[in-house]
């Protein structure tokens, strides 16, 4: 039997001892309580009673449909729009012709670094149509006809919002693929230009394979980071998430039903069984990119 290295488990008992007080016990102390509910002030087990009620009861069913709706739109357009600028960005940053390159970086890269609470309350003054100066901005150059109130306005809300997140996490994407374009080896661009293959063809031929795990851990990060939102939404249009819901994600929907709101009653049951919703629906996705997307990408490179 090989001896224990007593060393290793010293060093990472404290990292694993906090990490299990902080997420592993409240994960499965949340997953226990969507098991229970209250009946005359008392705990009782009733199993999977919660989501029967949560998924087919039309006093909640309607609610949770509508937010994993608006959840999947709000990341439908992280994946379509956020992560293939980031790519272009990262493509044009790593260009060693590109003069003040570091300057571009950092200014794309500032305002992830920027609190949600700031950038919801600022967002919401720019586009307001009473105090905004987004409508004498689109007056200056003649476009002022299609300024509208998009954070008022049901159909447009909730892309809007979307759009706000992009604007302030596209550095992200961008510094990572960045990273992966640096870390290609000149050998293999050398070759390529001996073939006949630069510029753009370049890009698409040798670099875009290459990077394409990396583009999968940001699509899968993503999806997480999205599955979990929750600040730009609340602080740009509250708990309620308005207008009429319409920016409503499984975040807001989870804090109004655990913590209550207004004349809204907190029950922590139902709002441990969305928690448990949520949990559920980021490790189906998890899997599926690992145990399928992954796989190909793996093969693909090899």
């Amino acid at each position: 039997m090989g001896r224990i290295r007593w060393h290793v488990v010293v060093f990472l008992a404290p990292a694993v001892l906090v990490y299990t007080a902080v997420m592993i016990f409240p994960l499965f102390d949340t997953l226990r309580l969507a098991l229970f509910n209250a009946e005359d002030k008392a705990r009782i087990f009733v199993g999977l009673a919660n989501f029967k009620r949560l998924f087919l009861d039309p006093i909640w069913s309607e609610q949770f449909w509508n937010a994993l709706a608006n959840n999947f739109w709000f990341f439908l357009i992280h994946m379509l729009v956020q992560n293939p600028i980031g790519i272009a960005l990262a493509a044009l940053l790593s260009s060693p012709k590109l003069r003040f390159a570091a300057l571009y970086r950092t200014a794309i890269f500032v305002p992830t670094i920027l609190s949600f609470v700031i950038v919801g309350f600022a967002w919401k003054l720019i586009l307001s149509p009473i105090w905004g100066i987004a409508p004498s901005m689109l007056d200056a150059v003649g476009l002022k006809s299609l300024f509208a109130p998009w954070l008022g306005k049901e159909e447009y809300a909730l892309t809007t919002l979307a759009l706000i997140s992009v604007w302030q996490f596209v550095g992200i994407p961008m510094m990572l693929i960045y990273a992966a374009l640096l870390s290609i080896p000149e050998e293999i661009l050398e070759a390529g230009e001996v073939d006949g293959i630069t510029g753009l063809s370049a890009f698409w031929k040798i670099k875009l394979p290459l990077i394409l795990p990396s583009i999968g851990i940001i699509s899968i990060l993503t999806f997480v980071g999205n599955f979990n939102a929750f600040d730009l939404i609340y602080a740009a249009q509250g708990a309620l998430a308005g207008p009429d819901f319409s920016t409503d994600i499984l975040g807001t929907f989870m804090y109004r039903t655990f913590f209550g709101f207004q004349l809204q009653l907190g029950d922590p049951y139902m709002g441990s069984a969305i928690a448990s919703a949520m949990f559920g629906i980021i490790l189906i996705g998890v899997c599926i990119y690992l145990f399928g997307i992954q796989r190909r990408l793996r093969h693909y490179q090899f």
